[in-house]
């Protein structure tokens, strides 16, 4: 159980998942974390992509079966999701759309689920909302120190980071390229290492709910 594949929708997540999220779920006692890119981002070198559910959770079976004392989870963004993904086409929340994704897959896998094994995650409601967690690194981090105090009203304008929006005008990447046009998204992964993981699971409550069921399982060993 102490391996843990992380399926992710797209390069900067995978990026994420190697650069910061790996090291510290190593030190919290995974011996090995990777990621693994989903469907038709394995033939894009730049950009990700999602396929169908149906397909999607073939890779997901076929990972849960071939393995059967790893863990496996997601990292996908809500902006966006294939409206075929369970609870995607209705006003579903993500926590709720992991609820379904992991009900799914028991039906799908039947005697041969191992419930405690899939871990589903959908980032609330995009990678770019956890950069918003410290404006001033975020800032600083991308070269625009001079973009904090507009950076600062967008997260101040919302409960939390992860709340800034989905709507194709308004998610948190359209809002930093509306104000940066020069960002490209792996940037996003140095920023988040700046800011580091203790202040995003601070800020993001969905986020730190994955994390410490991730290092909630791993503590079991």
């Amino acid at each position: 159980m102490a391996r843990l594949l992380v399926f992710v929708e797209g390069h900067t997540e995978a990026a994420f998942v190697d650069e910061v999220l790996q090291p510290h779920l190593v030190a919290s006692g995974y011996h090995q974390v990777s990621a693994r890119l989903l469907g038709s981002a394995m033939q894009n070198t730049h950009r990700g992509g999602i396929r169908s559910w149906s397909q999607v959770r073939r890779d997901l079976s076929r990972k849960l079966l071939e393995d059967r004392t790893g863990l496996v989870t997601t990292m996908v963004d809500y902006y966006r999701l294939p409206a075929d993904w369970p609870g995607r086409g209705t006003s579903a929340t993500p926590s709720e759309i992991q609820f379904r994704l992991h009900a799914d897959m028991a039906a799908q896998l039947n005697s041969a689920f191992d419930a405690g094994r899939f871990l589903p995650f959908v980032v609330m409601h995009e990678f770019e909302g956890l950069l918003f967690s410290d404006c001033t690194a975020f800032s600083r981090t991308i070269g625009r120190a001079d973009l904090e105090t507009e950076f600062r009203k967008i997260r101040d304008a919302f409960p939390t980071p992860e709340d800034i929006n989905d709507s194709p005008s308004t998610a948190p990447s359209k809002r930093i390229l509306n104000l940066s046009p020069r960002y490209k998204k792996l940037d996003g992964v140095a920023a988040a290492n700046a800011i580091g993981l203790d202040r995003i699971r601070k800020e993001c409550p969905h986020f730190a709910s994955w994390l410490d069921r991730l290092e909630a399982l791993v503590s079991k060993e």
